[in-house]
Formats: structure tokens, sequence, C-alpha cells
């Protein structure tokens, strides 16, 4: 889509994002010789990859079509995360009387929260700019950036000779093809954060992560959300139980769900947008405002002139990339979306570390090795990492599963938020972490800490000895810690204990 659609409504703020992500009055600079490294997309890999690649001193050139902060600034992270944000106080001021608090007057201006957003997400910008990685002796190119050799790379008429090149163009949302779609109109990730006005009735396609924080949000805004799956339910890729709580938490919040259902056609009727489902029983029709498409991502591939340069790609899965993020052309690397099936801004950044490594200093860092989490950000927000029960039962795999239940929590009972869990998985017999899940309120910080103990090796033992702050809600990892302590205790080692202490009595 054109870049400018994403900066709808083209008001004060959004011409202060474009200043700075893409100024109209840009001139490209004269290409500099030969690069030691050309990256081709600015958004989270390929800003991590230039600017560090420059810190480090080589000469690097960046190549950017559409807006630089890609998708995390623009239209991803940050404007969902604000909207999120505003959603969640929504929701507190709603619940507020179980507290003891009671409010007069309270109503939501869904314009106030978009131009919040908008306001927050031009703060953040200046970070992403043209001209702060210009003033980091980076040349900055905006153009369709196209390979034309091993070595060298066309934009807008200039060509940009380089050692080794990056390719971090990323993805976006997918064209999905049911009839009527296109006639009728639609939203995505790119365009959702462009409404000035909340839809009364939105129709929200896909039950995952995206579809699922923005229905509940919505919902919480105001809107009337019906969200249709073709599965039985939300979030497949997560443990099913912890799914289940979210969904839950969803309907309360007044989403209504639509399973095991395909989207037949859409239609326009008068101003009523109507989407078609058909399941194993019955079709039935449900009409709405707008129609928010949240499943499905295609990889940035067009343009590029990859078939030139020998680098292979797949239309869905993008381009094909060995365990060092090295192309099928040894001159070329990916990192980010275009590449991983990791759609993290921080997998883009980690990704982004190890082509430096590789392409700069004929590094040996492995994709493989990294253990990264992910967290969905509904209320509670689920997040995970490492292996799952369900992987573990395919690669044969024996685990120990420790589970703390926020009801046994106090700091979670005392917030209001013991809906949820904190499970980890360990190799059987032992204390060794090897994946967790974990629904809370702030799940996505609290796995943090379980991410650095698999990363750095160190088990529930060593975790169950560290002292935790009470009341907090991160001391639910602790008893974990404990859990496994008392596996230790077997009748055997019990009966030593008691024997010692009756003859030392």
């Amino acid at each position: 889509m054109n870049y400018l659609q994403q900066l709808e409504p083209l008001n004060e703020l959004n011409r202060t994002l474009q200043a700075n992500v893409h100024p109209l009055d840009w001139k490209n600079p004269t290409p500099a010789g030969r690069y030691n490294l050309v990256v081709v997309g600015a958004g989270t890999a390929g800003l991590v990859t230039a600017a560090a690649a420059a810190g480090l001193g080589a000469k690097v050139a960046l190549v950017e079509r559409g807006l630089m902060g890609g998708d995390c600034l623009n239209v991803g992270c940050v404007p969902s995360k604000a909207i999120i944000s505003a959603a969640r106080r929504a929701a507190a001021v709603r619940d507020a009387k179980s507290f003891g608090v009671y409010t007069n007057d309270a109503r939501i201006d869904f314009a106030e929260v978009m131009q919040r957003m908008r306001q927050l997400r031009t703060s953040i910008s200046p970070h992403d700019s043209a001209r702060r990685f210009r003033d980091l002796g980076i040349d900055v190119f905006f153009g369709q950036g196209t390979f034309t050799s091993s070595n060298s790379l066309d934009v807008s008429g200039q060509t940009l000779k380089f050692k080794h090149a990056v390719i971090a163009t990323g993805a976006r949302a997918a064209e999905l093809p049911i009839p009527g779609l296109q006639q009728t109109g639609y939203l995505t990730n790119e365009t959702l954060f462009s409404l000035t006005e909340l839809p009364p009735r939105l129709i929200v396609i896909g039950g995952g992560p995206i579809g699922c924080e923005m229905a509940q949000s919505f919902a919480r805004l105001g809107s009337r959300v019906t969200l249709i799956d073709r599965s039985s339910h939300i979030m497949p890729r997560e443990e099913r139980d912890a799914a289940e709580l979210v969904q839950t938490e969803m309907i309360r919040d007044g989403v209504e769900f639509v399973f095991n259902s395909e989207v037949a056609r859409v239609e326009k009727r008068g101003s009523d947008k109507i989407v078609v489902i058909r399941n194993a029983r019955h079709e039935r029709e449900i009409a709405g405002d707008e129609i928010l498409v949240a499943i499905g991502r295609t990889p940035n591939l067009d343009g590029l002139g990859l078939e030139a340069v020998g680098v292979a790609s797949d239309p869905s899965r993008g381009v094909e990339v060995n365990d060092f993020l090295q192309t099928t052309n040894p001159n070329i690397y990916a990192a980010g979306d275009i590449c991983s099936k990791y759609k993290f801004t921080h997998a883009a950044d980690f990704l982004a570390r190890i082509v430096i490594q590789n392409s700069l200093f004929m590094g040996r860092a492995k994709a493989s090795r990294l253990i990264i989490p992910w967290c969905t950000y509904t209320s509670p927000e689920v997040a995970h990492v490492g292996i799952s029960q369900e992987e573990a039962a395919e690669q044969g795999i024996e685990l120990t599963i420790f589970t703390q239940p926020l009801t046994g929590v106090d700091r979670a009972i005392l917030d209001g938020e013991d809906n949820g869990f904190v499970r980890v998985y360990c190799r059987k017999g032992t204390d060794k972490i090897l994946g967790a899940t974990i629904v809370a309120a702030h799940a996505g910080d609290l796995i943090s800490e379980i991410t650095l103990a698999m990363k750095h090796k160190i088990g529930l033992k060593k975790i169950a000895s560290t002292i935790h702050p009470y009341p907090t809600q991160a001391d639910a990892i602790r008893k974990l810690g404990d859990q496994y302590s008392r596996t230790r205790l077997t009748p055997f080692v019990k009966s030593l204990f008691q024997k010692w202490l009756a003859w030392t009595r």
C-alpha cells in the first residue's frame, strides 16, 4: 500500500511524524564509494543493523521506500499499545466499584484516544528518524532498492556498491482471497490506526494476537465486537488453558466469538458491511460498520530483484536464510520478519546483531541459539518462551511441569489480578527450564526472569534461593522454585531427616 495512507489523517501530528520518518524535502546523498554494508529496509532489523554497524566504524547505507521505523513505530507495536493502554484504563474505571471506588460521568472519547496515540507515536519517532541516522554517519536513501549484482543496488537511479548487503524489508498485511472483500473495504493494522471515529460494530477476522488485542480493546472502548476464527478457540499457538482464560475475559468485555467458521464472502448493503460465514451446519450473516482483517502476513519481496542475484525466496515464507542468516547469495544476509518465523520487534533486534557479527567480522553466530520470548497484550497477557508441551511430546522430551496459580499469590489477589498462572516446563527429573507460559496482567514483564534463567542455565533450585520482594506478582516464579525443592524431599530423605532430628533433639 502507499505509505501515505498510514499517515492519515494528515494532521499536524502526522505531518511531524512524516517529517521525521520520510521527509518530503529529503535529498538522497551521493553514494560514497563502496559500503561495508547496505541495509535495505528501515524497520527494527534494518535500523539496529545500520546503527550498530556505523557505531563500530563501518561505512553504511540505509535504504527505505516507505516510513522509517517500519511497522513497529507506525502501524504496529507503538500505536497498538497506546490504544490497549487506553482500553485498560476504561476497563479499570468500569471495574472500580469492586474496589469500593465509584466514578461519575465516566465516558470515552475515542477521538481523544486516537489523538493521544498519534501524539505519543510522533514523540517517539525522532529515535527512528532520517536525520538521526544521518547524524550517526549513515547515508540514508529513500526509494525502491533493487539488486543489480551481487555487489550493487540501484536506488532511484543511483548505484550503491557494497561488500555485504542486508535485506530487512519486513512484511505487510496479507490480501485474503475472500470474495467481495476488496470491493466492500476493510481495515488492517496498516489502516486501523487512521480511524477518527469508533466503529459502533466491528467485525474482526482472525483470533491470533493482533485480532485478540484489538477486539478486546475496541470492545472496552465501546464497539460491539464480533471475532470470527476457523479454530475452536483463540490463540491456537498458546497452551489451551491459557487461551481459554483470555477468551473468558474477552467475553466479559463483550466480545462475541464465532468459531469453527470460514468467511465465505463479504457484501456491502447500504452502510452495512456484511460478512457471510459458513460452518459445517449452515451459513450466517454478520453485519458491521467496519471489518478488521487480522490474519496473514506477506513478506515484502517485490521490487528487490532477488532472482537476478541468486537469492532464494518464497512468497509466503520470505527470504531463505541459513542459521547464520546468510541468503543463498553469500554476500547478502537477511534479518527480521522477511526471513524469520518469529515476527516480533525484539526478535528482529537480536537477529540484526547476529547479522552484524557474521557479515562484518566473519562471525559464526547462530539464530537457532536465540531464546526468544513473546507476549500477547490482551488482559490478561499471555507470554511464552521456549518449548511447549505439544512440542516436547513431538520431540520425545519428557517434562516435569510446575504450575503456580495466581490465586495463590498474595499481590495478584490484592490487585484483583488473580486470573492466571505461571507455568514452567523442566526436563523430567531435573530443575533445568526448557520453557514457560505465563498468564497474568503483566506476563510480558514476568517472562523475562524465566528467559534470563534459560539463557544462563539457571534452574529452579537457584530461583528458589533468590529473595523476591513481598508482595509482588513475580513471587509466583519463586514459588515454582519452592515446588521443585519439595520434590527433592522424597520419603527416604524425609526419614533420614527425622532420624537425624530425633538423634540431635
